[in-house]
């Protein structure tokens, strides 16, 4: 355990004994840190902290998780305790019912992997239900309301889009975040026009968790409030593999989770879903890196497969 870990549990628990303190599995965030903790007497909460120091994002994740825990028909973990302040910003929850969805599909059939996906297209269609008459970052809020800077919905990317070029490790593909928040700036009418909801935007199978018959979101700090399509394309991305190799099966039956909870796909879908699939390959620009481990391929190949993937999804919005 370092320092700040330490620094962070004595400020929130200052007279528990500590037995343990855990990972949760490997992460691609190097500004946060979350650990399982168990106390002597076999009690466990998750910590949470910011180690750059920036309580930004702890004070989003605890508002969203107060809010959707009171207003959305979606599962969330209750927040224990949570100071911003604190020399070391930290969130701590409570552990949730039920596993993360990455231990579910890890080892699940083809089919059970369809049933899990439909699930989590019902519980973003559930999340989206509420609209707002603005987009927006979220400042803070509570279980009563969120705080929003609010802005035109392209603003709101296209600040994303510079934010995820800092988060990001490599500048290999710098070039791809100027031509993909150009192409952002093109379809402004398009976006702008877009309905609002709030977006989790992470739905990342460790950030999901299985609640008997439905699924549950975690890890919320990066939440925003904006088009429906742009989480939607998000999530289909996070369950199809690392090379979108997943079969039909499981996309059909998270867009059809979707469908059946909402009515339909959010309105608009099949005239911006395009520009998303170029927005969200920046994943592979910025850590491009973190995928060579993942894959067969020189680093010189991935490199050129990730060039020429980027001019096809660029090029299918002209």
């Amino acid at each position: 355990m370092d320092d700040r870990l330490a620094t962070a549990l004595d400020c929130a628990f200052p007279d528990r004994e500590v037995a343990t303190v855990d990972t949760t599995g490997p992460s691609w965030n190097h500004r946060n840190e979350t650990v399982r903790v168990t106390f002597g007497d076999d009690e466990q909460v998750y910590l949470k902290v910011a180690t750059d120091g920036d309580a930004t994002r702890i004070v989003r994740e605890r508002a969203v998780v107060e809010y959707v825990g009171a207003n959305r028909a979606v599962p969330v973990p209750t927040v224990r305790v949570c100071d911003p302040d604190a020399t070391v910003p930290y969130l701590v929850t409570d552990p949730v019912d039920g596993p993360t969805l990455l231990e579910s599909w890890s080892e699940a059939r083809t089919e059970e992997r369809a049933t899990l996906a439909r699930q989590v297209g019902a519980s973003l269609a559930r999340l989206h239900a509420e609209r707002f008459e603005r987009a927006g970052r979220i400042l803070g809020g509570d279980a009563d309301g969120l705080d929003l800077d609010t802005a035109p919905w392209t603003d709101v990317l296209r600040d994303w889009i510079e934010w995820y070029r800092e988060y990001s490790p490599s500048d290999r593909f710098d070039h791809h975040f100027d031509a993909v928040s150009d192409a952002v700036e093109t379809h402004r009418g398009s976006l702008d026009a877009a309905p609002t909801a709030l977006l989790h935007t992470d739905t990342a199978r460790a950030n999901c968790f299985v609640d008997e018959e439905t699924v549950g979101f975690l890890d919320w700090e990066i939440a925003q409030v904006g088009d429906p399509v742009w989480d939607v394309t998000r999530g289909r991305y996070y369950l199809v593999g690392v090379r979108d190799d997943a079969p039909d099966a499981i996309v059909d039956a998270y867009l059809d989770g979707y469908r059946e909870t909402a009515g339909g796909l959010p309105a608009g879908y099949d005239e911006r879903v395009a520009l998303y699939r170029a927005v969200w390959f920046l994943s592979w620009s910025g850590f491009f890196d973190n995928y060579l481990e993942f894959v067969e391929e020189s680093p010189a190949a991935l490199a050129d497969w990730v060039e020429s993937e980027m001019d096809r999804r660029l090029s299918a919005l002209e």
